[in-house]
């Protein structure tokens, strides 16, 4: 730390991303990539605005917010696109919390909201999940507090029903309910059906997981016409060529070619529950998870240990420290193949500690 370093972030504990190592060749299970390559047209799109990057980017994404509105049933000034999900999250955090305002989430779940809350001087509260890792939606019934939600929640990959969040938002109308769906077309249901009913709900996705677009970052929220302006606000305040033409055209072929999409996130669905199952009959415990990812963890081994020996033998997954999840290890759902190199090397260290 410089000695010109504000003071307002002297005690901000940064986020941690995943591993992105380069020491070898790794069959890469720790960051929620999708295991599929992108559509074959968004190599097209991309090269033909590379000969205008000269030029600025839209800051409206007037094309590609039509091609969602078109796809979410919603209207263009419903959706705001950002620089991946994370930029909408710090842009709502910034839009509708302050010191009358402040906001919660629970103690196990995306690690960027309390790097968020810190950063901008809001005051928040972690509300713990319940010993099966799920959320009792009554700890948020008539709160009168901000909230942020994510649905599948990560790492755990476990959900709330839209009837549940219903109840959530319902009771708080005077507060921002934020659904973080950055998982959600692994297997549970959008809240985006919900935002004409209610003008607290702000949704945000990403294309980072379903749609094979981790390295372009681009995310988005959808909302109520009056949250979608306060964002507005918020990033022409910031940032207002936000998003790069090269993205910006990669998500309009993608937007056009979602049964594509899809189709891939049935595969990883299936390669998931696969999964699941070997893993469960090696004697692991794994959560219901409806996210592109499984987390769990073997009485044979403490999570730390296998994380460190499946880096050894080429396989990476994420592990936390955090006290109540140590035990565990969250594991991206790749192909078949890779999920079988997995399964092998697991099985490899279970039976190397048993000698």
């Amino acid at each position: 730390m410089s000695r010109f370093f504000s003071t307002k972030y002297k005690n901000l504990k940064a986020y941690t991303p995943g591993e992105q190592p380069r020491d070898m060749q790794y069959v890469k299970l720790n960051t929620n990539e999708s295991p599929y390559p992108p559509s074959p047209s968004v190599s097209a799109a991309v090269m033909n605005e590379v000969g205008k990057l000269g030029l600025y980017s839209d800051p409206e994404c007037t094309e590609l917010v039509s091609e969602a509105a078109k796809l979410f049933g919603v209207k263009p000034t419903q959706i705001l696109m950002t620089n991946g999900s994370d930029e909408i999250l710090n842009f709502a955090f910034m839009a509708f919390c302050d010191e009358a305002h402040p906001i919660v989430f629970p103690d196990i779940t995306y690690g960027f909201y309390p790097v968020f809350a810190e950063l901008n001087g809001i005051q928040y509260e972690k509300i713990p999940l319940k010993d099966d890792f799920s959320i009792d939606i009554n700890d948020y019934i008539g709160i009168g507090k901000n909230i942020v939600i994510a649905n599948p929640n990560a790492p755990t990959g476990l959900t709330l029903s839209l009837n549940d969040i219903q109840k959530i938002i319902e009771s708080n109308p005077n507060n921002v309910v934020i659904i973080d769906e950055a998982y959600v077309d692994f297997g549970t249901e959008s809240a985006v059906s919900l935002i004409d009913r209610y003008d607290n709900l702000l949704v945000t996705q990403t294309f980072s997981k379903s749609r094979s677009m981790a390295g372009a970052r681009l995310g988005f929220g959808i909302g109520a016409e009056s949250l979608i302006a306060d964002l507005c606000t918020i990033k022409y305040s910031t940032n207002p060529y936000n998003v790069n033409r090269m993205t910006m055209a990669a998500g309009v072929a993608t937007l056009r070619e979602n049964d594509y999409y899809m189709e891939n996130c049935k595969k990883i669905i299936a390669t998931r529950e696969y999964t699941k199952n070997e893993l469960e009959k090696l004697g692991f415990f794994v959560t219901d998870s409806k996210a592109n990812f499984l987390f769990a963890k073997s009485d044979a081994i403490d999570g730390e240990t296998l994380y460190l020996e499946l880096k050894k033998r080429g396989v990476l997954v994420r592990h936390f420290t955090t006290e109540k999840i140590k035990d565990y290890n969250r594991i991206t759902v790749g192909t078949p193949e890779q999920m079988d190199i997995f399964l092998t090397r697991v099985k490899e260290i279970l039976n190397d500690i048993q000698k």
